[in-house]
C-alpha cells in the first residue's frame, strides 16, 4: 500500500501549508511519462523516510488544481516541490532515481 497522499485545491492548505513535517508535492499529469517512472521513486522514499517527512501527488491536469499549478509556476514537469513550515524551500524539476532523489533530499531535510 502507498504512502504516498494526494493532494488536491481542497485539502493543500492544510495538508501542505500547515504540516508539522516538511511535505515533498509531485506536481504531475497522468499522460507524463518522467511522472509515472516518479511513482515507485515516490513510493520508496515515502517507507525510507517515514515520520520524516509527508510525501503527495498533485494532478495538475485537474481543472480543479489549476489554481495551484498556477500559483507555483509549474511549467515543466515532473515538478517536485520541498514545502517546510508553509513554505517552499526546494524545487525539483524532472525525473530523478530513488539513491540520487534520497541523498538530494538528505541535504535540505
Amino acid at each position: 500500500m502507498s504512502r504516498v497522499l494526494t493532494f488536491t485545491n481542497e485539502n493543500f492548505e492544510k495538508e501542505v501549508l500547515q504540516a508539522d513535517l516538511p511535505v515533498l508535492v509531485d506536481f504531475w499529469a497522468p499522460w507524463c511519462g518522467p511522472c509515472r517512472m516518479m511513482a515507485p521513486v515516490l513510493d520508496e522514499l515515502a517507507v525510507e523516510f517515514d515520520g520524516k517527512l509527508i510525501i503527495g501527488k498533485l494532478d495538475v491536469e485537474n481543472p480543479a488544481n489549476g489554481y495551484l499549478a498556477s500559483q507555483f509556476r509549474i511549467q515543466s514537469i515532473p515538478n517536485i516541490k520541498l514545502f517546510k513550515n508553509g513554505r517552499e524551500v526546494k524545487d525539483f524539476v524532472g525525473y530523478r532515481d530513488q539513491e540520487h532523489f534520497s541523498q538530494e533530499l538528505k541535504q535540505v531535510l
